[in-house]
């Protein structure tokens, strides 16, 4: 029985996928080849109609065939037309469901920055690449020590990106982690935290510099799973009772406006001091979030 309701769900999934991206796709093509700009720019609403609503059908699929509960605090008023940084801690492939699910059509569509390669997932990189994602080589330290040039280039690619974002209403998602948590990883970096691995501020000081006054807030997220993280299949399979996610909008301090974080070693450390204290503050929150039942949840991650 639950493979059969496992393939009845991945079947709405593809015939949704299919149904949003040939037109997503069409739009995208005519708006490359537009010479005009002003007919360019007036496809973007269309091109986000298009994802919203291929989002919404999959966030009904979500509330129709699954018991998750959604636990949702916020401490501020949400903009549809607003323009956020949107940081959030990262466990599971199920963030990114969980993020659309909460903020479709309550603020402007996510934008992910996305390693270059998923460029080659069959449909949804091209989806993905006719929203304007940005995507990024995600080079390793030890490749931009032999060839530092690579740094350059995704940073480049950042401000590129930013450019467009300039012109539309937008919500640029960075998961400041840069890659999901997992027990491994954490004893692996010797992570300060108990729920997080330490954070990479690089891309979030150069979307900030990118953007510049053109961000009004930051949209601080962060994504609790009592039952223990999950996997997708096991959201298919609706073994995910509770989900908690919490929002604080924050100001964005104006003294790390205009910096220069690649050259500028105190701007940097002030800037790494900052993005460590949201950490430090997402960490309690998610003990707060998780209460008595992470012990047990600590122990089967380190089980597994």
């Amino acid at each position: 029985m639950v493979q059969v309701r496992i393939a009845l769900i991945f079947l709405l999934l593809a015939l949704s996928t299919v149904l949003h991206v040939v037109p997503l796709l069409l739009v995208a093509v005519i708006k490359a080849l537009l010479p005009i700009d002003r007919l360019r720019k007036a496809s973007n609403p269309l091109l986000t109609g298009i994802a919203e609503s291929w989002i919404g059908i999959n966030s009904w699929i979500v509330s129709r065939f699954f018991q998750t509960r959604f636990e949702v605090q916020h401490d501020g008023v949400l903009l549809r037309d607003g323009h956020y940084l949107v940081l959030a801690n990262h466990q599971s492939w199920v963030d990114i469901i969980v993020l659309q699910k909460v903020f479709n059509r309550r603020i402007p569509l996510l934008r992910f920055f996305l390693k270059r390669e998923l460029f080659w997932v069959p449909l949804l990189g091209l989806a993905w690449w006719a929203l304007d994602f940005p995507f990024m080589g995600r080079h390793t330290p030890k490749q931009i020590a032999r060839r530092p040039e690579l740094a350059g280039r995704d940073i480049e690619a950042t401000r590129r990106a930013c450019e467009k974002f300039r012109e539309i209403p937008v919500s640029i998602m960075n998961f400041v982690e840069g890659t999901r948590f997992t027990p491994a990883k954490h004893a692996k970096q010797g992570s300060p935290y108990r729920y997080l691995l330490k954070p990479k501020s690089g891309g979030v000081a150069f979307v900030l510099d990118a953007m510049g006054q053109g961000l009004h807030a930051i949209l601080d997220i962060t994504i609790a799973y009592p039952a223990g993280r999950p996997s997708l299949m096991d959201l298919m399979a609706d073994r995910v009772p509770l989900i908690q996610v919490q929002v604080r909008q924050r100001a964005i301090p104006e003294d790390l406006l205009g910096g220069d974080y690649k050259n500028d070693r105190d701007f940097r450390v002030r800037f790494q001091r900052w993005i460590n204290g949201l950490w430090q503050e997402k960490d309690q929150d998610l003990a707060t979030l998780l209460g008595p039942r992470s012990s047990a949840v600590e122990e089967s991650d380190a089980g597994a």
